[in-house]
């Protein structure tokens, strides 16, 4: 029987995770912090919109290329056991089509922008987002994979701003994120910790094992020292600061609602990492505003 199109059509929805869009502000912070450093402040419309629009359509496609090269493992996740290509309401190749025609559609937009600088810096951005998930077969951190993958939009605002990549600026400001997304999905792979080792899949979760909780809070203070640096080498202020001041609390309250580590409170921690990366957001953009 064949399934009528908008029950299809919503499980396209919840392939790329659109009733679940906390994916979408963890990938869209770090390139707003791009695009407000590259611009000095409130970038071009015409280019804000464009990377905002993408960092959700690529957020999409990624979740559905992490859904095909999960469809082995997913249905035996508590967590994810639900999903629609694990119940076998989508299938396979449809996933891997939606990737495609998603992607291509964000490449579309960028086209827009008329800057081959920023074009060609897409091609690795596409790479990382479809290989990202088949990483954790094969080496013990994906999360830093998955961290690079959330950092490639940073040199590509600061290519669609400038014209040019000023990596003494983009540098920091990349390591920064990486150390912060391996905090987080730390947090989020300590939900499925022990069926991650039941079927055999690598997680930074289990390679810290009960040092977990030091290594995310090692994390984030580097990448807040990492944040700093680049403050003080660009002449940020006191709001700016003060942004980073808020976001070291919220990783100190994350720290103690996962004092015990139940999967719930984890999951609550990952999720609260939206709010950090809004607290820099806002402390950036207040600097350069006021």
């Amino acid at each position: 029987m064949t399934t009528p199109l908008p029950g299809k059509f919503r499980d396209y929805l919840l392939l790329m995770r659109l009733d679940r869009p906390i994916g979408i502000y963890l990938l869209l912070w770090p390139t707003l912090w791009g695009l407000w450093f590259a611009a000095h402040g409130l970038p071009d419309l015409h280019v804000l919109l464009v990377f905002v629009a993408g960092t959700a359509l690529m957020r999409s496609a990624g979740c559905a290329i992490n859904d095909f090269a999960d469809r082995d493992f997913d249905p035996h996740v508590a967590r994810t056991k639900d999903r629609p290509l694990a119940a076998g309401r989508v299938k396979p190749d449809e996933a891997v089509r939606l990737f495609v025609a998603v992607s291509l559609i964000a490449f579309g937009l960028l086209t827009s922008l008329k800057n081959t600088l920023a074009i060609a810096l897409a091609v690795p951005a596409v790479i990382l987002a479809a290989g990202y998930p088949f990483m954790k077969r094969f080496i013990s951190m994906p999360q830093a994979v998955l961290g690079l993958a959330f950092s490639w939009g940073i040199p590509m605002a600061y290519a669609a701003v400038r014209h040019a990549v000023a990596w003494t600026e983009v540098l920091p400001l990349m390591v920064a994120n990486v150390c912060w997304v391996i905090a987080y999905d730390t947090w989020y792979a300590m939900v499925d910790r022990a069926d991650d080792l039941r079927i055999g899949v690598k997680s930074s979760a289990i390679l810290f094992g009960r040092h977990d909780r030091l290594a995310i809070a090692l994390l984030q203070a580097t990448a807040l020292i990492a944040l700093i640096w680049l403050g003080t080498e660009t002449g940020r202020g006191e709001w700016y600061y003060g942004g980073i001041a808020v976001a070291a609390w919220l990783a100190v309250y994350q720290q103690w609602i996962t004092r015990g580590r139940e999967p719930a409170a984890c999951f609550r921690a990952f999720l609260h990492n939206n709010w950090f990366g809004l607290a820099i957001f806002a402390g950036l953009a207040l600097d350069y505003a006021l």
